[in-house]
């Protein structure tokens, strides 16, 4: 499904019903918005892991502007401010009052910067494997340096850079480094799933190359007011858990959950753990 909001078409898919039978009554489930990685990624990579939320909250996977199914445009639209301002266009347009804001990587990061501005419209945020500032990039370039291969250390020079070139190179950098995003990687598995996301080199070439050496969201994390659970994989080579530390620490009702068994994908290495935690959490705090 396609939302025309602020200029753009934003492809959102839905999981799960809203309203559901509860005895003599119908029962309204909460809503949730999904918020990917990347970027230049989409949202097919939470499928079908985050499915069996579906019977907690309605489910609303995001392709954010530019990326995945969504239009493409003028890539100079494709910012992290416009990816906050999409997001709460579409929660006007679905007529949502709060929601449950889950992301991941640069999803945490849209995640983060929106239930900052908007707390009133936030009900709970969940934020994955993400980072509250640019000093990712340094940390991550160290951490490489040290865990990577020869061959990893060269095809990372184009996402420092921002200069990937095509698709198919792009592909190839998410095939390389995957050992070092998942301790659980599988040849065959991950290649599946590479090959059926859709990938805007437009989208993560203006992010690495641009915005995101400047941002910085850490000291807006006072503002938010709805209850928080920030998770970090103890492994994470490129959103280092200390910096899930440092989230947990500046948003007041927070908790924190550090994936012992995990890297940057965690759904993909504890996939049970973390469904079971933020199901847990949901559920503990309404």
């Amino acid at each position: 499904m396609f939302a025309s909001i602020r200029g753009t078409k934003i492809y959102f898919d839905v999981e799960g019903a809203g309203l559901v039978p509860d005895g003599d009554r119908m029962k309204e489930k909460p809503v949730a918005f999904l918020l990917h990685g990347g970027p230049g990624a989409d949202h097919t990579s939470y499928k079908p892991t985050f499915s069996r939320l579906a019977d907690r909250m309605q489910l609303v996977y995001i392709d954010h502007r530019g990326q995945g199914r969504s239009a493409r445009g003028d890539k100079s639209t494709y910012t992290l401010d416009n990816n906050v301002e999409d997001l709460e266009a579409l929660r006007q347009y679905l007529g949502l009052t709060k929601i449950i804001v889950i992301g991941g990587s640069y999803g945490g990061m849209v995640a983060l910067t929106y239930a900052s501005r908007y707390p009133q419209q936030v009900s709970h945020l969940i934020a994955i494997a993400t980072v509250p500032d640019s000093r990712f990039l340094q940390r991550a370039q160290e951490n490489l340096a040290q865990r990577g291969t020869a061959e990893q250390i060269a095809i990372a020079r184009y996402l420092w850079a921002g200069n990937f070139q095509s698709e198919a190179q792009l592909h190839e950098y998410f095939q390389v480094m995957q050992p070092l995003y998942s301790r659980s990687y599988k040849p065959d598995t991950a290649k599946d799933s590479w090959e059926r996301t859709t990938l805007s080199v437009d989208a993560i070439n203006v992010a690495f190359g641009g915005f995101l050496r400047t941002y910085d969201v850490l000291k807006d994390l006072p503002k938010i007011t709805a209850p928080t659970l920030v998770i970090g994989g103890r492994h994470d080579w490129i959103c280092p858990p200390e910096f899930s530390e440092e989230i947990a620490e500046a948003i007041p009702k927070s908790d924190l959950r550090i994936f012992e068994q995990s890297g940057h994908s965690i759904r993909a290495d504890e996939p049970d753990a973390l469904l079971d935690t933020i199901a847990g959490f949901i559920v503990y705090k309404n």
